[in-house]
């Protein structure tokens, strides 16, 4: 009954971290937690982390956006036609190049990318239990076309307005 409870209270914390909330980015009241924030979203990679990194190493040139898409480090790297984009691996975060600026980019809540009801915009990927490998490659696709993207909450932080 003990290991249930703290396996749930664990489930809890891992999953409602505030480093994983884009509204944190800006560290939270007074920014006193934005080192917090911007460690769990850009920092070390874990072991699964990793792996997702050699298996999109692998997968991206047979995509696509392969010619537009690097593996380097803790970050797949999207050449866009506005900007470059780094998409980490561990968080799903994105930083735009060269300066890494923070790019908010939040999944829909129903699986669609738009937002919009019905079957996602981004085909079923047959990658058991690891959502942030689809999360990842949905992002990758998207800022691999950036001028396309007609989201106003995304086009803004672009400078496309």
């Amino acid at each position: 009954m003990l290991s249930e409870v703290l396996r749930d209270v664990g489930l809890f914390v891992g999953v409602r971290s505030a480093g994983k909330d884009p509204a944190w980015s800006d560290g939270g009241p007074e920014g006193r937690y934005r080192d917090y924030w911007w460690e769990y979203g850009f920092g070390e990679l874990s072991q699964s982390a990793r792996e997702r990194g050699e298996l999109l190493a692998r997968l991206l040139p047979r995509l696509a956006v392969g010619a537009r898409c690097t593996v380097e480090g803790c970050f797949p790297e999207v050449r866009g036609e506005l900007h470059t984009y780094r998409i980490h691996l561990g968080s799903g975060n994105v930083l735009i190049a060269p300066d890494d600026r923070y790019l908010c980019i939040v999944p829909a809540s129903d699986g669609s990318a738009d937002g919009q009801a019905g079957p996602p915009a981004v085909p079923y990927l047959p990658f058991e239990g690891d959502r942030m490998l689809a999360v990842i490659l949905s992002k990758a696709v998207m800022l691999a076309d950036d001028t396309a993207n007609t989201d106003p909450a995304i086009t803004a932080q672009l400078g496309q307005r």
